[in-house]
């Protein structure tokens, strides 16, 4: 019988789900599953878990499929992810053992869009320091920063990049854009990056970590940045130079930032971003809504069927021919 494992479901989201629920009662008596509500914590034990699966269906991130985990599981056909990126995949080594690897696109893009503006409102608002402040009797009257007609600069006009654009606009703000890869179909106007850097109000982040973008936005990038810009970041951590970030944000010359992610994850216990006032943290939980969840583990599990039956969707790697 089929093999599928789940990994690693830690803090469970996929078993308490409504798609999960309904895909148990589908597929009942058709595969073994193995499923485990603890993350692996190793490389190794994350192979002990998979060494004899054709299916994973990979949950968090933190799990890394390096070559070394491909080249000890002969059997696995298909890795099943749950979310949009693969930088804790080697594509190729997965292509090269013949091993499918699909993802779930756009289907977060809503709620990161609504959490990059969440994000950029209580940073512009200072919104968590005058709820703090209100709560321990003061009445402050500082001044905050109006977003309407300012400059949000977009960089990577992706399923995301582009929602956020259209809230932006939404706002009454002006909306210019790189990206990659031309967007004509976009109504937004494309500049160059250090133009977006010295032009923006707002400088908001989403591009997919890869060689190309690891590190990408440093010291450089952010005096280039115009005197009390405010910068976020749902993208990924490692994109940012997280030292060149702090100096910029403790020195006064970044207003404030608005951030999702982090090189490391968890933020450790007393990390320099944890001090500063002008900065609002969220945990890596801009996708995560309800409607989100359920529609993202929908879809890794359709994946599983569409390949099963000889059509695989949403493919980023697959077996070298």
């Amino acid at each position: 019988m089929l093999r599928i494992v789940i990994p690693d479901d830690a803090p469970a989201v996929l078993a308490p789900s409504r798609a999960y629920e309904r895909w148990r009662e589908q597929t009942r008596g058709r595969y073994h599953l193995d499923y485990f509500d603890t993350l692996p914590g190793s490389v190794e034990n994350l192979i002990t878990r998979i060494r004899e699966a054709d299916i994973v269906i990979n949950i968090r991130s933190s799990s890394k499929f390096t070559r070394q985990v491909f080249e000890a599981c002969p059997k696995l056909r298909l890795l099943s992810l749950w979310g949009t990126g693969t930088d804790n995949v080697d594509l190729a080594a997965a292509a090269e053992r013949g091993v499918t690897v699909t993802n779930t696109p756009a289907v977060s893009a809503p709620a990161i869009a609504e959490h990059c503006l969440a994000l950029m409102l209580a940073v512009a608002r200072r919104l968590v320091h005058l709820d703090a402040e209100v709560r321990r009797g003061a009445w402050p009257k500082g001044f905050v920063t109006q977003l309407t007609g300012k400059t949000l600069g977009i960089i990577g006009l992706g399923a995301i990049g582009s929602r956020f654009a259209r809230l932006g606009e939404a706002l009454g703000m002006k909306v210019i854009a790189w990206s990659f890869h031309a967007k004509p179909e976009l109504p937004f106007e494309m500049v160059p990056l250090e133009r977006l850097y010295r032009e923006s109000d707002v400088v908001s982040l989403h591009l997919r970590l890869s060689p190309a973008t690891e590190r990408m936005i440093g010291r450089g990038e952010f005096a280039m940045m115009k005197p009390g810009a405010i910068f976020l970041n749902t993208a990924r951590g490692p994109i940012v130079d997280e030292e060149a970030l702090v100096e910029a944000l403790a020195s006064g010359h970044l207003g404030g930032a608005g951030l999702d992610v982090f090189a490391v994850e968890p933020l450790p216990a007393g990390h320099p971003l944890t001090r500063l006032t002008n900065v609002v943290l969220t945990p890596h939980s801009a996708g995560v809504t309800r409607e989100a969840l359920e529609a993202g583990l929908s879809l890794a599990l359709e994946n599983v069927e569409n390949f099963l039956a000889g059509r695989p969707t949403h493919v980023v790697a697959g077996p070298k021919t």
